[in-house]
């Protein structure tokens, strides 16, 4: 079955961070970096369906946020490579997670770099800053609050509560080394979060803009096309129902099922498929297989 195996493998590496061909993960032998095999982040971040829809719901969320988007907006060549964008920040996900600890504190103190060269004024005349650690924050939770919301939904819906507040609590510290403050590190402080930041959100045109571009990016073969379109729809149908009104995105309850239902019938192939992932390459650095 390899010549069926290795091809989609293929495709979905081709999507991933590890396509920039920067990181290692397989070496230094025995390096645990920064979280380790044993750590709910590995759980959680080591499915790759449930990883890429959270990412892409957590992409539309992000929008939501006038500043967050103009830092983006200004500084970004999103427009013309959201692949491009999609694999960058895919890197950074599975580096901190998964790499080394050398390659891991070589992506943080990166993207601080990057980060001090993102300023500028908002359309509603605010200055905005990358490093604002509120900023960071608002990033950081529209990230792993749907990351989790994936993981539960597609991978395993039976991870206890206190598993939920412990990935909460370790993943906080990326974002801590990137500047945020106050940083929720459970399900309740998540909650609590979301619901003081909502009266802070909009979504204008440029919201608009970034949800066409999400729907309408290049796939990387016609092969991949319907599965692009699948993930998009399970990215809009894992949205909280507060942003999905505001970004005018509504699926039909028929609609919702069936995108469950075909990323549930898709999800089983791409992990038999998939042997050279990230959480794959960090066993075996770890002696695991």
């Amino acid at each position: 079955m390899e010549f069926i195996r290795i091809p989609i493998e293929r495709q979905i590496m081709s999507l991933t961070g590890l396509s920039l061909g920067q990181l290692d993960l397989e070496n230094p032998k025995g390096d645990p970096g920064l979280f380790g095999p044993d750590s709910i982040s590995w759980q959680v971040h080591g499915d790759f369906t449930s990883m890429l829809i959270g990412g892409i719901s957590a992409l539309m969320l992000q929008a939501l946020h006038p500043l967050a988007l103009a830092g983006v907006w200004d500084h970004s060549n999103f427009r013309q490579d959201m692949l491009g964008r999609l694999r960058r920040t895919g890197q950074f996900i599975s580096g901190t997670t998964f790499g080394a600890t050398g390659d891991a504190n070589w992506l943080i103190e990166k993207v601080r770099t990057i980060h001090l060269q993102v300023t500028g004024t908002g359309l509603d005349g605010r200055p905005y800053a990358a490093s604002d650690p509120e900023l960071l924050t608002w990033v950081h939770v529209a990230e792993v609050s749907n990351f989790l919301a994936a993981h539960l939904r597609y991978r395993n819906p039976h991870l206890s509560g206190a598993d939920q507040d412990r990935y909460y609590d370790e993943i906080a510290m990326i974002a801590e080394r990137l500047g945020a403050t106050n940083v929720p590190r459970s399900r309740q402080q998540i909650a609590d979060y979301l619901d003081r930041v909502r009266p802070q959100l909009l979504c204008d045109e440029r919201s608009h803009e970034v949800i066409r571009l999400l729907l309408n990016a290049p796939s990387p073969s016609l092969l991949a096309k319907p599965f692009r379109a699948l993930m998009m729809q399970a990215g809009i149908d894992l949205l909280p129902d507060w942003a999905s009104d505001q970004l005018g995105l509504y699926q039909r309850p028929l609609t919702r099922k069936l995108v469950r239902a075909g990323v549930n019938s898709t999800a089983p192939i791409l992990r038999w498929a998939v042997r050279n992932g990230s959480v794959q390459r960090a066993r075996r650095r770890m002696g695991l297989g």
